[in-house]
């Protein structure tokens, strides 16, 4: 399928490692889940407290034909996320969770009740 991801930068500089970085983390998905139609991922620096330093933030959106997938990593508490590189990790890794339980469920949900019925008098 076609995926076509927009990646997004707020208050963050675009640098080509950065776009590596989420370039592979998006190679990575697609070999779990070869259905994705579209995605975005925007990384973030919401805040600019010079107490706590900088904490930034990752937000994905996956398209898929089963559903939407929707993670947004960036814990002000999580001192983790002082690094952008780690966020990015975190928030992939959490898609990665969602995709793979979306797969699984896929593969044991049951046959739907409402199925192929059959007229018992034409037989």
């Amino acid at each position: 399928m076609n995926n076509d991801f927009q990646v997004m930068f707020h208050n963050i500089d675009q640098t080509t490692a950065l776009i590596d970085a989420v370039q592979k983390r998006i190679q990575k998905l697609t070999r779990f889940c070869d259905q994705i139609i579209k995605g975005r991922v925007v990384l973030d620096s919401p805040h600019n407290n010079h107490h706590k330093g900088k904490v930034y933030s990752v937000g994905l959106e996956i398209v898929t034909p089963s559903g939407e997938i929707r993670v947004h990593r960036g814990q002000h508490d999580n001192h983790a996320h002082e690094d952008l590189y780690v966020t990015i990790r975190d928030a992939f890794n959490a898609a990665e969770r969602q995709l793979k339980a979306g797969s699984k469920k896929q593969r044991t949900a049951p046959p739907h009740k409402g199925g192929l019925q059959f007229d018992e008098k034409a037989a």
